[in-house]
């Protein structure tokens, strides 16, 4: 840990958010707010055992599109993760196996159980207050089943509703999707290029070079950034007073650190909308809220389509849990505590879709009509 901390004060990653305390904005007098939020890291750590390369980048881009990953040849990981709906899908409930088209107007499906995580700034998951994070043991998923991107990235090529179907059983979709792309001769050179010459291509592999792909989009230049960096002009009157509302009604306590997230399961009581998912003991992971613009709807079932349905839902939340003891919401900071989170945007992240895979199957899937 202490080597990890190293190198964000080295680098100067511990931003903090700043306002202008009694001086004029060319004094450069500053004094944090609150010390819970900050500024994401301007550099991505990668595990020890799987550092980041061009070369894993480039064939996990590839693989991310490629619906040679999937059982019947038609889904691929952006069939349900892509650029054009802030890398989800825009729907409540993602639609894996058999579903033809994108986002909202995907149809003829499986609808899987829970909405779409975004991958951008996937790579920061777990980070904590002090800038802190390890990528080899990051939480994932709604409900923080998984450490680290690389066993993420290989679930949903074994889950029948997301990539699998019916083409085999789960146990045998990795060798199988693995010996799919042994037999690729240009797959063949890019992981001999990724990880060496003569590589056995297995999950291992797959795992790795999607991972450093997913830790290539990041999204970590917000206006808030630039003002937690020093730049107390990157906001508005507005949203500076959201920030301030935002601490002061405590949301700091689950929605804090970098990515405003605790990375810690909850149980909110969000409402069911048709498809009740009792998670962990009916608890779930408190979702980043950075890029809320771009990923909504919102909660882990998508029940909220605007922001303001969203933080307007925690003045039922504190009135009816226990769990919300220490939160103080006021509706009436609604329209600044929005202005706020939508200051946490930062639409500048890679949004290329190749033009063609190795396979030479359709780009993405079944994504276009």
């Amino acid at each position: 840990m202490s080597l990890q901390l190293n190198f964000f004060k080295t680098h100067g990653l511990l931003g903090l958010a700043i306002i202008i305390v009694g001086c004029s904005a060319d004094t450069g007098v500053y004094v944090a707010v609150d010390e819970r939020i900050g500024a994401l890291p301007e550099a991505v750590l990668s595990p020890i055992d799987n550092p980041i390369s061009p070369e894993k980048i480039a064939l996990g881009r590839v693989l991310f599109w490629d619906p040679i990953l999937s059982g019947n040849f038609d889904v691929a990981c952006a069939s349900c993760h892509h650029p054009d709906h802030g890398w989800g899908d825009g729907r409540q409930r993602s639609m894996g196996v058999g579903g033809i088209g994108l986002a909202e107007d995907r149809f003829g499906g499986a609808v899987v159980s829970r909405n779409a995580n975004t991958i951008i700034n996937a790579a920061f998951n777990g980070i904590d207050t002090s800038g802190f994070y390890d990528p080899s043991t990051a939480v994932m998923f709604w409900d923080n089943r998984h450490m680290s991107l690389e066993a993420q990235s290989l679930e949903p090529i074994a889950s029948k509703d997301e990539m699998r179907g019916n083409a085999y059983e789960a146990e045998e979709a990795i060798s199988t999707v693995s010996q799919r792309l042994a037999a690729n001769d240009q797959y063949q050179l890019m992981f001999d290029a990724a990880f060496g010459a003569n590589t056995t291509i297995n999950g291992d592999k797959i795992g790795k070079a999607l991972a450093s792909y997913e830790r290539s989009i990041i999204a970590n230049n917000s206006r808030f950034d630039y003002y937690a960096r020093g730049n107390t002009n990157a906001l508005t009157d507005l949203e500076v007073r959201g920030m301030n509302a935002f601490i002061q009604m405590n949301c700091t306590a689950c929605h804090g650190g970098p990515m405003f997230s605790n990375y810690e399961l909850h149980d909110l009581g969000v409402p069911d909308n048709g498809f009740e998912d009792a998670g962990v003991d009916g608890a779930f992971r408190t979702p980043t809220l950075r890029n809320l613009p771009l990923t909504g709807p919102y909660f882990h079932n998508g029940a909220f389509t605007t922001l303001e349905e969203a933080v307007n839902f925690y003045d039922v939340f504190e009135q009816n849990d226990e769990a919300a003891e220490s939160l103080n919401f006021d509706e009436n900071m609604t329209p600044a505590v929005v202005a706020f989170l939508r200051a946490l945007n930062d639409n500048n992240f890679d949004k290329t879709i190749p033009e063609n895979v190795p396979s030479g199957l359709p780009v993405g899937g079944t994504i276009v009509n």
